[in-house]
């Protein structure tokens, strides 16, 4: 175990430069003192590691020292080639550096993890987009991407929702793929980082020179906290229900798998009939008549009156329809 943690030590050190004990005892999940020891077991043993002073110090290898032991087991190998995302490459216009690094990381490989790696691609497939949507057309993407790596100012017109066209100058910090569509985190000149989706870019133009990526910024940090908040802005009211016994699943499908588990550990017992009675949220009242309307008679609307007017409207325009 411990063999495993100073070689994980060595490797973040010959990876990332210089770190503070904090951010490697962070890393490694062990306690600072844990790291001090791990480091003087590593200068002990021949590692041209050392200590930089002061509140800017840290740890850093020598100049130029690089290990050998860097090799992947057969689990690794194999995890690299199910985190493969061809779709996503092709769209990024990494299709054939993709594909050439597989073939190089194959080549490199000794046979066991060879073979391991072998069966994970033969036999996993990761497909993004959900069912029933394509995935969206972004054909400014590779743009956007290489503006992305190279720290280089976008002016992109843009699409808003409401087909309300604008021209921005973003910095680019980052690409995030969420359920098959691009999102392109960037800050506007002079203000905080936002987030739009590449599908909405008209046209876009790589301005001349560099931007400075604040160092404290976090891609994923910044996604998480972004996606809970359009979350929570997105559901601006609730509907009180009532739901058959056994229809957990199709609500799940219906209003989506979260919602549902957070309301049904908010709910009490079933009644005498079964039916459980949950308070759930909701985008708005027309947004939700046509969610609950694909549950029928398995859901019934208590709340907001105005929810079950229209759910009572649409049943009789379908029985007159029918009749």
């Amino acid at each position: 175990m411990r063999a495993s943690r100073l070689l994980s030590l060595l490797l973040l050190l010959q990876s990332r430069g210089r770190m503070t004990a904090t951010e490697l005892a962070e890393e490694l999940e062990v306690s600072v003192r844990t790291v001090y020891r791990d480091v003087e077991a590593l200068s002990s043993a021949g590692v041209p590691v050392y200590a930089d002073r002061g509140p800017a110090g840290g740890y850093q290898l020598l100049d130029g020292y690089r290990t050998r032991l860097n090799g992947l087991t057969a689990a690794e190998a194999s995890s690299l080639f199910l985190a493969a995302l061809p779709g996503p490459a092709a769209e990024l216009g990494l299709a054939d550096v993709a594909a050439n690094a597989e073939l190089k990381v194959m080549a490199a490989l000794p046979p066991e993890p060879r073979s391991y790696a072998s069966r994970m691609r033969e036999r996993f497939h990761l497909d993004v987009p959900s069912w029933y949507r394509e995935a969206d057309d972004v054909p400014y993407l590779p743009e956007v991407s290489e503006a992305v790596w190279e720290q280089r100012p976008l002016r992109m017109h843009y699409r808003r929702w409401g087909n309300q066209d604008v021209e921005r100058v973003v910095h680019p910090y980052g690409l995030v793929l969420k359920g098959g569509s691009w999102y392109l985190v960037a800050a506007p000149e002079g203000a905080d980082p936002r987030t739009y989706r590449v599908s909405r870019i008209l046209a876009v133009e790589t301005l001349p020179g560099t931007f400075q990526r604040p160092a404290a910024f976090d891609l994923s940090a910044f996604w998480q906290v972004y996606a809970k908040d359009f979350l929570e802005r997105m559901y601006t009211a609730e509907a009180v229900i009532k739901i058959a016994p056994d229809c957990d699943g199709l609500l799940a499908y219906t209003m989506g798998g979260d919602v549902v588990a957070a309301a049904l550990a908010r709910a009490g017992e079933p009644g005498a009939d079964g039916r459980r009675t949950l308070t759930v949220p909701i985008e708005s009242v027309t947004h939700a008549r046509w969610l609950l309307l694909r549950m029928g008679s398995r859901v019934e609307v208590l709340a907001p009156p105005e929810l079950r007017d229209l759910m009572a409207e649409t049943v009789a325009e379908l029985s007159e329809m029918y009749r």
